[in-house]
């Protein structure tokens, strides 16, 4: 108890802070729970659950919500006392969290199994039985770099008769207030033990599973790449996709054998791991799962994996199951997913070592669970239609949704290192086509190192040959690939990952992640994802907008944001929407294109010409607007926004004039640029000041998103002034606010000068300059928007990115109509320019 509460009294002087330094009655009946609501430097809510004798402790900046889908960010900071349960009151200023304390919620908390191992795993499942708080919830630790001081969780709400949508019910809005003042909850009844299902006690599993000999083999049962998840997710399961080896085990009278998917047994390259699946209590059976190897955040890693077989040793080996066909002389595999499931968890759980796991399952939507496999670096996630049988073959009962292209190619050559590399170049890929030849499928040149690189040129130079194993051997293109080719019997197979599939039917972008022998290389042909009946993904019904018949979106399901899993599809999609709102900020203003086309991560390009090829719906303006360069664009039509995202257009912007009167600016932008370490709240502090200038000024202002970090402010003017003269008068007024306000404003750009505050950017009113649109999307991870919000709703609004195109559909009922009026406001800045006292030397 002294150790646990240790970093707790730390950081308090108990002799002037009114909270308690220990002590507190456990739960007599049940657990307890208390949620502070604490505004601190930051208004925040501090979850505790009892454990072990302390308040288990996290802070949540947004506070809980009954939503499924909202994964709140809980930060564990220092265990509390128990006493602290009851501690409402005034932090001091000078003490840690200084600040207001009130009991926001509290009851009892109900574990869903054995709390402790699920704490010191990184995933507790339990129930809430609070004044506010109901239902079933979970706590998930996220796996970060390992350097966290206070390791990140998400607070996320199960799906039970309690949940509702966010845009329905916020419960931290709707229920503010202290429950101190409330009578005390009684303790929940003891919950009845959760029977596992076995083949004892479940007589309509002995029914369907039949008493049978154990076969001596068994062929794995394999998922079907997809291009898209089922229309209607009710009916699956999801489970991370592991960056591993296959492997099958059969244990019948004490023995063990390990065997690879294509039956290799590989009993004796895995002593240690055979020990741990031994002392499973399972007599005889049939398991299915994956071996890895988990670096030192719980990630897998494949040359991890690779170099224990090359020598390095495999104790570290963990072994994930995930089915089990056979059990204790039962046939399992007409029961469906589920059942077998609970049967292994029921086995699994009573491991002594924690070398074998159960692979768990998730019930989320695909696109949120794939987006956080992506995040935390798997390889994507494994749906299973809940009643489906075992079957060892390929099935659509079973399907994997990949966070990039990634598979097995044959190697069929190499080419030599240059400069001060050792080893080779880069390897020369193929893969079979349905005649059995061997198709050249492009060449990879990263993704090793020196190990590596020694170990392919020894294990390669084995393999040498004078005959090129490649069937299209005249359309092998070596530039790109290095030098000369030495060519290589095709036994060899690497696993790599890559960014698309070109027309010429080579990969791009390829990044190699080790070996492969557990497959046959005869086996290795391309992957093509299939499309699932129900998941049409030309069509877009339930997203509220439907596509051109000419637009033919190529590599849909390419993936432009890993923290989120927006698709190519998606972003097409939103435009779609959106198209309507839009256009009437983007009618006849010259257009700036933001290209991403390796993702938000990738490099970005700014075009502002047609250089060459053709975009429907975006349309070269009169030359003579800009005759010593290209002629600008202007997205003329709807359907412009379309075809821009099929090029991997993200962002656009726009000039602060229209094309009929060019050089007159019709608007002044001022956008709010946050430096390093700035708070959101002086950002909202920073528009409301800019606000008042502006009114004094006698100007009009309307208020929108940036979609990334700050605040657009725009002020709609007569045309009557050229582009010098708005930008010299809007730096004018930048330098009034920085002159006036210097703890909160600059008015000198670059990282340096706002370092802890707000550069107002005015360079945004020159000749040529962009801001982006109202309505478009970022090229960030996240793929905020920009939108048009009123000035009454600046308090509400949670960053420069409070929608993105994941969370704006319930945005677009208001569409612009924060912005009524917006086109009649437009005054002459010429008033405003005398108030300023700034006079135009142009």
């Amino acid at each position: 108890m002294a150790d646990a509460l240790a970093l707790y009294k730390k950081k308090r002087n108990f002799a002037r802070t009114p909270e308690p330094a220990e002590g507190g009655e456990p739960g007599m009946d049940a657990l307890q729970f208390v949620i502070q609501k604490h505004w601190a430097s930051r208004l925040h809510y501090d979850l505790r659950l009892e454990l072990d004798g302390t308040m288990k402790s996290w802070a949540v900046p947004k506070g809980p919500s009954f939503d499924p889908a909202d994964k709140r960010m809980a930060v564990q900071v220092e265990d509390h006392p128990i006493s602290y349960n009851s501690f409402e009151g005034q932090i001091p200023p000078g003490q840690y969290g200084s600040g207001k304390v009130i009991i926001w919620d509290r009851g009892y908390w109900v574990p869903i199994g054995d709390a402790s191992d699920g704490y010191r795993k990184g995933k507790l499942k339990f129930t809430l039985h609070g004044h506010k708080l109901q239902g079933h919830w979970t706590l998930v630790r996220m796996h970060g770099r390992g350097e966290e001081k206070q390791p990140p969780w998400l607070l996320i709400k199960e799906h039970d008769e309690f949940e509702r949508p966010a845009t329905e019910f916020n419960v931290v809005e709707e229920m503010p207030d202290s429950v101190t003042a409330l009578p005390p909850l009684a303790a929940p009844k003891a919950a009845p033990s959760i029977a596992r299902a076995s083949l004892v006690s479940a007589s309509h599993d002995q029914a369907k599973a039949v008493r049978v000999a154990l076969p001596e083999s068994l062929a794995p049962q394999l998922a079907t790449l997809v291009d898209g998840p089922p229309a209607d997710t009710s009916d699956w399961l999801w489970e991370l996709k592991f960056d591993g080896y296959r492997l099958v085990a059969r244990i019948e009278r004490g023995g063990v054998k390990l065997f690879t998917r294509n039956g290799n047994d590989w009993t004796a390259k895995m002593p240690d791991l055979t020990k741990a699946v031994k002392r499973l209590p399972l007599k005889s059976g049939w398991l299915d799962g994956e071996v890895l190897m988990l670096d030192s955040q719980g990630i897998p890693d494949f040359q991890s994996l690779q170099n224990a077989f090359d020598g390095s040793g495999t104790k570290g080996l963990v072994y994930y199951l995930f089915d089990m066909p056979y059990a204790d002389g039962r046939d399992l595999r007409k029961l469906p997913v589920v059942e077998r499931r609970e049967l292994l968890r029921a086995i699994v759980e009573k491991s002594p070592t924690d070398r074998v796991r159960f692979s768990e399952a998730f019930e989320a939507r695909p696109g949120d669970l794939v987006a956080s496999a992506c995040k935390l670096g798997f390889e994507g996630v494994i749906g299973k239609r809940k009643s489906a049988p075992y079957a060892s073959r390929r099935s659509a009962d079973w399907i994997k949704l990949k966070c990039s292209h990634r598979q097995e190619f044959v190697i069929g050559g190499f080419t030599d290192p240059q400069g001060s590399r050792t080893g080779i170049g880069s390897l020369l890929l193929g893969v079979h086509t349905d005649d059995g030849s061997l198709q050249y499928a492009g060449n990879v040149g990263t993704g090793f190192n020196e190990r590596s690189l020694k170990a392919l040129r020894e294990k390669l130079g084995a393999l040498r040959t004078d005959q090129n194993p490649f069937a299209d051997s005249v359309s092998i293109n070596l530039r790109g690939a290095g030098r000369k080719a030495h060519w290589v019997q095709p036994k060899l197979m690497a696993e790599v990952s890559f960014a698309e599939w070109t027309k010429e039917n080579r990969v791009r972008h390829s990044v190699f992640h080790g070996l492969r022998d557990d497959k046959p290389a005869k086996s290795i042909t391309r992957e093509q994802p299939q499309h699932l009946p129900k998941a049409d993904m030309k069509q877009s019904e339930d997203k509220g907008a439907s596509l051109p018949a000419s637009l033919r979106v190529s590599n849909p399901e390419r993936v432009i944001d890993v923290s989120t899993g927006i698709t190519k599809i998606d972003l097409v999609r939103y435009y779609a929407k959106v198209a309507p709102l839009m256009m009437e900020h983007l009618k006849a203003r010259p257009v700036s294109l933001v290209r991403a086309p390796e993702g938000v991560k990738g490099e970005l390009f700014f075009q502002k010409h047609l250089d060459k090829g053709h975009m429907a719906g975006v349309a070269q303006l009169d030359p003579d607007l800009s005759p010593e360069h290209p002629p600008m664009l202007e997205v003329a039509r709807p359907e412009g926004l379309l075809f821009a995202a099929q090029m991997n257009v993200i962002e656009f912007h726009t000039w602060n004039a229209k094309k009929d009167k060019i050089g007159r600016p019709d608007r002044m932008t001022l956008d709010l640029d946050p430096g390093e370490g700035v708070e959101w709240a002086q950002v909202q502090e920073s528009a409301q000041l800019v606000a008042v200038l502006l009114k004094e000024l006698g100007l009009p202002a309307f208020l929108k998103t940036s979609g990334g970090k700050g605040l657009h402010v725009v002020v709609p003017i007569k045309r009557l002034h050229d582009w010098d003269t708005v930008k010299g008068f809007s730096q004018a007024a930048v330098q009034h606010l920085a002159h006036t306000i210097p703890h909160l404003f600059v008015a000198k750009s670059g990282p340096r000068n706002r370092v802890g505050k707000i550069f107002v950017d005015y360079l945004r009113n020159g000749w040529g300059a962009t801001t982006v649109s109202a309505w478009s999307a970022r090229a960030r991870p996240g793929v905020g928007i920009s939108v048009p919000v009123k000035w009454a709703e600046l308090g509400k609004l949670t960053g420069g990115a409070h929608w993105s195109i994941e969370t704006v559909d319930e945005r677009l009922r208001q569409g612009n109509a924060p912005w009524d009026g917006y086109d009649k406001a437009a005054v002459s800045i010429s008033a405003a320019m005398k108030r300023l006292g700034y006079v135009n030397k142009s």
